[in-house]
């Protein structure tokens, strides 16, 4: 199953004009929300920490294997606009065709929630950090203007629809289907012969990540279509209910 780097920004310094909180503060609150979207999709994660900066969360990523990384960030309007600039911009690396193909998901999605989808855009970058320097696919995400009392507004009061929205953006982006939450269940392996196939995705020619003997037990998480969402000793995937009987 695909797994992200998770880098809600650092910037404490960085105030909402609303007088509360910070683009650290929200962007971590972001991402919090985030969370248990991800997991009940089956996107595994690692993240930052507010003490960390850009740079060492660049690092701690390529130290490990990612499928995607991800930075959640609110913007400032430049010298003399006086906080009347208002937009989401998802930068991207010119040369990265995966990159350029999220951000467009991310903008597609985005303009469905934000209300001026009309400043809703992607843009090629090699400037930032962030999106030049991680060795795997990557966007960063200006999710408004944290300078703009309207921008400002809508993020503090938007936090659960964006997370949803942005974890739409990932399934599209990783080809699986995007779930609703369901409460999870315990379930046993229940095959006549052989063992149980858990793949990447809800397709049978998608690629096995582990198998399973009759018997086992798992954890199924979410359903779609004729497949559950599996659990099986921290390995998630997909695997035809047929074969799992729920306990």
């Amino acid at each position: 199953m695909p797994k992200i780097y998770l880098s809600p920004s650092t910037q404490e310094y960085n105030p909402y004009v609303t007088g509360a909180g910070s683009e650290e503060y929200f962007m971590n609150l972001l991402a919090d929300a985030m969370e248990p979207i991800l997991l009940l999709n089956g996107i595994q994660f690692s993240r930052n920490t507010p003490d960390m900066t850009a740079a060492s969360s660049i690092r701690q990523a390529n130290a490990g294997q990612y499928d995607f990384y991800l930075a959640l960030h609110s913007n400032a309007s430049g010298p003399g606009a006086g906080g009347r600039s208002r937009g989401i911009l998802a930068f991207y690396y010119p040369t990265s065709a995966n990159g350029r193909r999220a951000a467009e998901l991310f903008v597609e999605n985005l303009r469905d929630i934000y209300p001026l989808p009309e400043k809703v855009s992607t843009r090629a970058t090699t400037s930032l950090g962030e999106v030049r320097q991680p060795r795997f696919p990557s966007v960063l995400l200006e999710l408004g203007y944290h300078d703009n009392p309207e921008d400002a507004a809508w993020i503090k009061s938007s936090l659960d629809a964006v997370a949803k929205n942005l974890v739409i953006s990932l399934t599209d982006y990783f080809d699986i289907p995007f779930l609703l939450p369901q409460p999870s269940r315990s379930g046993q392996v229940d095959v006549d012969w052989g063992v149980l196939n858990i793949r990447a995705r809800p397709e049978l020619d998608a690629p096995i990540l582990v198998q399973a003997p009759d018997g086992a037990p798992l954890t199924v998480r979410n359903s779609t279509g004729d497949w559950y969402l599996v659990d099986y000793y921290g390995t998630v995937g997909y695997a035809r209910q047929d074969f799992i009987t729920l306990i």
